[in-house]
């Protein structure tokens, strides 16, 4: 969640790397595989490693920095000490995030406690961006899939407390088929059913975040093991072959474009760091025959690079048969000079590369230069539109309240724009409400009893629970 706009102002792309510091987690999402309860090996980055791996991405000039799991609050202590040190040797963008198991449990009253001493450390170590998983607008569903019951009253209690503090945590949404509580429909229902049973989850999700007191909101892309036919091996174990994020190429289409068209409609009540600009092309990509037919290609391995638990280094975590050696020796100057990969949608670098794409490089800063004086490109348009609304934004510091006034003023549309253009917050369509009964069902309840002995079935239990709520559902 970061914009380095001077360094684009002069064509040049900062530098990003995600690490991950442990492959642990002790929360029970089916959508990855690095849950709790999956019987593989588990590791954790050495200290000695860690150290280095900050330091020369200092050294290297990277600008941001991602801590990420498995659970990266497993062990406070030393992801502050990174962070810290990350700050003291001049990476500017920091950023880290949970499941939210410190928050859970039948009393949710200690996390106002939990999220207090939290805040302190984070802050005090110099942390600027820290998410919270938020995978349903659904409480329960939220709860089932984690395996974190009392989690989301327990956000709720713990939000004042870091705002109070002076952090803004964001809610990170994983695109799943559960996003709204009930599960999105199969395409054999109907594209149209699809698409406005997406748009209603959608919207029940923004919805939820604000009310419960999150000012920022980042939504990350399904992925699935299915990547491994376009050529990838994942090194880094989020995706799963679970049918809670696998989608169909129409049905992406589909979720994409309500993405797109959902946006607009609480960009003035939350900070959503998704750019339009990002989430267009790939409704642009999957409404083609052709593979990754449009936009700009990811910078994975040319200016950001994904670190695994070992410290080495990869073009990003979904390419991992192109391992580049141990981080600390790495150099960047020999790294692919032009990006070319559109093999996967993981947004951690898809969306800044779509976002820095029309200014990255002085050739592209004046191919944009020029199509803006002549304007009418409505891709570029749209990403005229995410610089102005990143800047109202507070380019999403997480340390800072946001401008109400600022984000309302960018929220609304150009004069020019079309009726076919994304809907205007003025235009929100009404969110429906979930009804109470789909979140007590018997087969919720006997999903959670199941989800009480970890083990490789889990994934199908919630599936299939899920799956048996009332079709008739909104």
């Amino acid at each position: 969640m970061w914009l380095d706009l001077p360094a684009l102002l002069i064509g040049k792309v900062p530098r990003q790397v995600v690490v991950q510091i442990t492959d642990r987690c002790n929360a029970r999402c089916p959508q990855c595989t690095m849950r709790a309860g999956v019987s593989r090996e588990r590791s954790t980055m050495p200290i000695d490693t860690a150290l280095s791996v900050i330091d020369h991405a200092a050294r290297s000039g990277v600008r941001a920095i991602s801590f990420t799991g498995g659970e990266p609050l497993l062990d406070v202590r030393q992801l502050t000490r990174y962070v810290r040190f990350a700050k003291e040797s001049g990476i500017r963008y920091t950023r880290t995030g949970t499941n939210g198991f410190m928050f859970a449990g039948p009393d949710s009253r200690h996390a106002a406690a939990a999220a207090g001493r939290l805040a302190d450390s984070l802050l005090t170590a110099g942390l600027r961006n820290f998410w919270i998983g938020l995978d349903s607008a659904d409480p329960a569903t939220h709860e089932q899939m984690r395996g974190l019951p009392g989690v989301v009253a327990g956000i709720e209690r713990a939000l004042p407390v870091f705002h109070e503090a002076g952090m803004y945590p964001a809610a990170n949404l994983g695109l799943t088929r559960a996003l709204g509580g009930p599960l999105l429909p199969r395409r054999e229902d109907g594209p149209e059913v699809f698409a406005r049973k997406a748009r209603e989850a959608l919207r029940r999700f923004f919805a939820r975040a604000v009310d419960m007191g999150f000012t920022i909101a980042n939504v990350c892309y399904p992925m699935s093991v299915e990547a491994k036919r376009d050529g990838l091996t994942a090194v880094y174990g989020a995706p799963s072959g679970s049918s809670l994020v696998h989608f169909s190429r129409p049905e992406k289409r589909a979720l994409f474009a309500a993405l797109r068209d959902v946006i607009p409609e609480f960009r003035a009540q939350i900070r959503i760091f998704t750019p339009l600009s990002s989430v267009d092309g790939l409704v642009a990509e999957y409404s083609s025959s052709l593979p990754r037919p449009s936009g700009y290609a990811c910078r994975g391995g040319v200016d950001f690079v994904f670190v695994d638990t070992r410290g080495h280094a990869f073009p990003c975590g979904y390419r991992g048969d192109e391992d580049l050696g141990p981080f600390a020796t790495l150099d960047f100057a020999r790294l692919e000079r032009e990006p070319h990969c559109r093999l996967c949608d993981w947004e951690c670098f898809r969306d800044p590369s779509e976002l820095m794409g029309p200014v990255a490089g002085a050739a592209a800063l004046s191919v944009t230069v020029a199509k803006s004086l002549r304007g009418g490109d409505r891709r570029l348009d749209l990403w005229r539109g995410d610089v102005r609304y990143s800047l109202a934004a507070g380019l999403f510091d997480g340390r800072r309240a946001p401008d109400m006034g600022r984000l309302r003023a960018a929220s609304a549309p150009p004069a020019r724009e079309t009726a076919a253009a994304p809907t205007s917050s003025a235009q929100a369509a009404p969110v429906r409400p979930l009804p109470a009964s789909t979140a007590t069902t018997p087969a919720l309840v006997e999903a959670r009893l199941r989800l009480a002995n970890p083990g490789e079935e889990m994934d199908s239990a919630v599936c299939e629970a899920l799956d048996r709520r009332p079709r008739g559902a909104a």
